[in-house]
């Protein structure tokens, strides 16, 4: 299982994702499943995973080597695309391309073609922007009414992000919401572990300010959990008790 969240805010775009891969209670490893591009005045592309790790790679590696454009002939790739919604299309289009490859074998195996991703950035010229892939290549983007874009074991940490998330929350807090919401996922969920990785894009700078990974027993992360559950023990021990004659 996995958790990855998109958040777009006036200031900028937060992408966090976990890196833990599971095939059985006794076969499980970390891969990256959050992965930029970083060209800085010129483009910053991230994207993240979530579904049959095996599809996702192929899905990954169709669009790194490139794909022909059927309308011009021409090899297109992520250093190349034009947009961000050309962007999105190339990466709709090597969804499909992989399903036309393994999805016939999948279905015989009885395997479901499992993936969803989140793509966002921004390229010179454009504007930020924010995307979900289905698994049928298809696609929606994030707006300010909706400003957060999540794949994988999304509900624990939904309720947090549709409490605090609005399009003008500040960018440090985005992040700070964000990685409360992926610790209330790996709390409830197994399937869901560190390392995590996160990337923070300011708008507008067409550059990745801030690509880190969270180690087990960082520090700041460490404070955050513990900060946070204490917040929510003295929450409910400060509002009053039902008046239903208990």
């Amino acid at each position: 299982m996995t958790y990855c969240v998109g958040i777009l805010v006036r200031e900028g775009l937060v992408m966090i994702a976990d890196t833990r891969t599971n095939a059985g209670l006794d076969n499980i490893a970390t891969f990256r499943k959050l992965n930029v591009i970083n060209r800085p005045g010129e483009r910053v592309i991230a994207v993240a995973t979530a579904g049959n790790l095996a599809i996702s790679q192929s899905i990954v590696s169709q669009v790194t080597e490139g794909l022909e454009n059927p309308e011009t002939g021409e090899i297109e790739t992520f250093e190349n695309t034009p947009s961000m919604f050309k962007a999105a299309q190339l990466l709709g289009r090597a969804v499909r391309e992989v399903y036309r490859l393994d999805g016939r074998m999948l279905e015989q195996k009885n395997l479901a073609f499992d993936c969803t991703m989140l793509l966002a950035g921004q390229i010179k010229g454009g504007r930020l922007r924010l995307f979900m892939i289905y698994s049928a290549g298809n696609f929606i983007e994030a707006t300010a009414d909706t400003p957060y874009l999540q794949i994988g074991e999304h509900k624990y940490g939904k309720p947090i992000l549709d409490r605090a998330i609005k399009f003008d929350t500040d960018l440090q807090d985005a992040l700070k919401i964000g990685l409360i919401s992926m610790d209330s996922t790996m709390r409830s969920n197994l399937g869901v572990g560190m390392p995590i990785d996160l990337a923070v894009i300011p708008r507008d700078k067409i550059d990745a300010e801030l690509v880190h990974r969270i180690e087990p027993g960082e520090p700041y992360f460490h404070d955050l959990r513990e900060r946070w559950s204490a917040a929510l023990r003295q929450a409910h021990q400060n509002i009053p008790r039902p008046p239903y004659g208990i």
